[in-house]
């Protein structure tokens, strides 16, 4: 059967210019960092693609630790990034502010990763780690893990340390260990974990670093921290005043389930 001529061309131009249903495009499911894990699904997480934080992932860090006060003005979300503002500044006793945010929702066994960039200058512990949040905005323990994932002293950038605490068993630290890196001030990089209830395994920009016995912690849910404070860890005499005010920025963070 042959189409009129007319008729045909105007199925042809219906094709090309009917408006396509928004929901018909699903973006998609965000994977592992160069799928170093497989059998996951992604289940939460946040891109900071927003100009504010959700705050219905999120709440602040807000206590006074160690030579900084964490305030939640110092957290904000601009460019596609969770910035989070360093100042010398006084507050709550100290003379320095940083801030965090803390997951809403907890979280056990699965796979955390985050993508970020460290400040410039020493005096700056940035942390992508995992605990049971007890409230009050500040870091009290519960009596499970705490899992670092990243821990790094902005006094040197070539280099961080991931391990576990067990709180449950006197503070005990296990599997700690330092990585070597490229400068973590010049670019994101990826940090993941992969918490089962056999092993704790530590990734960095797609590298296995070291793995740990799970067996050897009382384990349960747990909160997701991303923070920057001002601290005497690494090494770090002072703060570097001379490079402030200065941002620790994260590109994203992710939690997989399988």
């Amino acid at each position: 059967m042959k189409f009129p001529s007319g008729l045909f061309l105007c199925c042809v131009f219906l094709a090309f210019h009917i408006p396509r249903r928004a929901d018909a495009q699903v973006a998609p499911e965000p994977t592992p960092f160069a799928n170093v894990v497989q059998g996951y699904h992604y289940v939460w997480g946040d891109e900071f693609d927003g100009n504010a934080l959700d705050l219905a992932k999120w709440q602040y860090r807000t206590d006074s630790k160690l030579w900084s006060t964490q305030l939640p003005a110092n957290v904000s979300v601009a460019g596609g990034h969770l910035q989070i503002a360093l100042k010398k500044e006084d507050a709550g006793g100290k003379h320095y502010t940083g801030g965090g945010i803390i997951s809403r929702q907890r979280f056990e066994y699965g796979y955390y990763e985050a993508s970020f960039r460290v400040p410039p200058g020493g005096g700056w512990h940035t942390s992508f780690w995992t605990m049971a949040y007890a409230g009050n905005g500040g870091t009290k323990p519960g009596n499970t893990q705490e899992i670092d994932i990243c821990e790094q002293d902005s006094v040197k950038h070539t280099n961080f340390s991931a391990g576990i605490i067990a709180w449950g068993n006197s503070r005990r630290g296990i599997a700690r260990k330092y990585t070597h890196t490229p400068n973590l001030g010049e670019g994101f990089h990826v940090w993941g974990c992969e918490f089962t209830p056999q092993s704790v395994k530590f990734y960095f920009d797609g590298q296995l670093t070291h793995q740990a016995n799970a067996a050897q912690f009382k384990q349960g849910p747990q909160n997701i921290w991303l923070t920057c404070i001002a601290a005497a860890f690494g090494g770090t005499g002072r703060v570097d005043d001379s490079k402030l005010p200065a941002v620790a920025e994260f590109d994203y963070v992710r939690f997989y389930a399988k």
